[in-house]
C-alpha cells in the first residue's frame, strides 16, 4: 500500500524546486495533492511531470484571501485535509547597512506572515491526526552574511512549530519543520562554480543535496510512520549543521 494512500495533501509553493518534488513525491505515493503557484507556466510546467492524482491552483498564497480560497477549494473537493506542506518563501540580500523596510515587509510578509494564515485557513479541514510540515532552513541555526531578515523569518517558523504543536496536540494535529541545507536547485545552479565548490567544501558529506531528498525528508513526516514526532526539526543538509 503507498505511504499516502486515501490522504488529501496541500503543498503550497508546489510547482517548483523542492515544492515540486515535494508534489511529485504525495502523488506517487497514492495522496491526491493540490499544489500552488502564482505563475502560470510553472504549473503548466508542474503538470508535465506529476503523475497520479495532483491537482493545480493559482495562487498568490501573501495574500490572505487567497489561503482562504485555496482552503474552500479544498473543502469542496475533497471536504477534508490529511497533509498541508507549507513551502512558498524567498530570500534577499541586504546586511545590517542595507535592510530597507519593503524587504524587510515583504521577506516577513511571504515567509512568516502567509504560514501563519494559512494554517488558520486550514485549520477546520484538518483531521484529527493531520501532519503539517513547514519548510525551513538551516539559516535559522546559522548565521550568514546579507540573510538576517531571511535568517530571522526561518527562526520564526521553527518557533511556531513549537507553539503550534502545544496549540493543535488535543486535535492530534502534528506540527514539524524540514529545514535544508544547500540543495542543487535551479537558483544554485545558476550560481558560479567558485560559489558552488566554495558551498560544498564546507558539507560534511562533500556534495549539495537534491529536490528530491528533502521530499523524502517530508513524506516521512506526512506519513504515519511519524505518528509519534511532533514539534521536531529535520535537517537535511549532509551534516552541515551537525558535526
Amino acid at each position: 500500500m503507498s505511504r499516502l494512500e486515501k490522504k488529501v495533501a496541500v503543498v503550497l509553493g508546489g510547482a517548483k524546486g523542492i515544492g515540486l518534488a515535494i508534489s511529485q513525491r504525495f502523488a506517487s505515493e497514492g495522496a491526491t495533492t493540490w499544489y500552488t503557484s502564482r505563475r502560470d507556466e510553472e504549473l503548466q510546467a508542474a503538470g508535465s511531470t506529476i503523475t497520479g492524482n495532483a491537482h493545480p491552483l493559482r495562487a498568490d498564497v501573501s495574500q490572505q484571501s487567497e489561503l482562504t480560497r485555496i482552503m474552500e477549494t479544498i473543502k469542496t473537493e475533497a471536504g477534508q485535509l490529511d497533509v498541508l506542506v507549507i513551502n512558498a518563501g524567498m530570500a534577499e540580500y541586504a546586511t545590517i547597512y542595507e535592510i530597507g523596510a519593503e524587504h524587510f515587509n515583504q521577506i516577513f510578509g511571504l515567509n512568516v506572515r502567509s504560514p501563519v494564515f494559512a494554517l488558520q485557513a486550514a485549520l477546520p479541514l484538518l483531521k484529527p491526526g493531520a501532519s503539517v510540515v513547514l519548510i525551513g532552513s538551516i539559516a535559522d541555526v546559522i548565521g550568514t552574511q546579507g540573510y538576517g531578515v531571511y535568517s530571522a523569518s526561518k527562526a520564526a517558523l521553527r518557533s511556531f512549530a513549537r507553539t503550534w504543536t502545544r496549540e493543535l496536540s488535543a486535535r492530534g494535529i502534528r506540527i514539524n519543520v524540514v529545514a535544508p541545507g544547500p540543495i542543487d536547485t535551479d537558483m544554485m545552479q545558476a550560481a558560479s562554480e567558485e560559489v558552488r565548490t566554495g558551498i560544498t567544501s564546507t558539507i560534511p558529506l562533500s556534495r549539495m543535496g537534491k529536490p528530491e531528498e528533502v521530499a523524502n525528508a517530508v513524506l516521512f513526516l506526512a506519513s504515519d510512520e511519524s505518528s509519534y514526532i511532533a514539534g521536531a526539526e529535520i535537517c537535511v543538509d549532509g551534516g552541515l549543521t551537525q558535526v
